[in-house]
């Protein structure tokens, strides 16, 4: 249960509910963090701007960054954020063998070299300490170019924020993005 109850549509102002209106539009339901985040208009108006310059027209393939976003979060211990990058992953056409084997990407024939770069970062990146290294950079320059490696950071960084607020305020799950989820127990984020 969430540690603060997220509000329904019919307490936010105009604006607050558009905002809302994009996630649902992004996402496919209402994310009950943004109803949470609505108690702050200007933090999810940040938090908006944030992820639509993230998940926009970019350099790195969506369904990549759905997985990196996967990963970073199941890194990091955040159920509630792994089940919403798998289910973004899933509406971006990977195959869902893909996304159950995020766990263990290196040894799966499924991601490519570049992939399982990516993958890599996002996984060291996402734990506490991070465990990135210039090695990790260097694999990653070896498929993708500075400017993509910014963004595939982005990603991170993105999780890195909702990881917190999520695992922190125990975010109730949807029932949408709670079907996507594989290879995490699901003890209650």
């Amino acid at each position: 249960m969430s540690r603060v109850t997220p509000l329904n549509l019919a307490e936010v102002d105009p604006e607050t509910a558009e905002m809302v209106g994009n996630a649902e539009r992004l996402m496919g339901f209402v994310p009950n963090d943004a109803l949470v985040m609505a108690r702050q208009p200007k933090t999810l108006r940040a938090m908006w701007d944030l992820v639509a310059s993230i998940y926009g027209p970019g350099d790195v393939d969506p369904g990549l960054k759905r997985l990196i976003g996967e990963a970073a979060s199941k890194a990091a211990g955040c159920f509630y954020c792994s089940a919403h990058a798998a289910h973004g992953a899933r509406q971006q056409g990977v195959d869902p063998a893909k996304i159950e084997a995020v766990w263990t990407f290196e040894d799966s024939d499924l991601f490519t070299d570049a992939e399982r770069a990516a993958i890599n970062i996002a996984m060291k990146a996402g734990r506490v300490p991070n465990e990135a290294e210039d090695s990790d950079f260097e694999r990653l320059r070896q498929y993708f170019s500075e400017t993509q490696i910014v963004e595939i950071v982005s990603v991170i960084s993105l999780f890195g924020f909702l990881n917190r607020w999520n695992s922190t305020l125990g975010t109730q799950l949807e029932p949408a993005p709670a079907a996507s989820l594989t290879g995490f127990a699901q003890t209650g984020d």
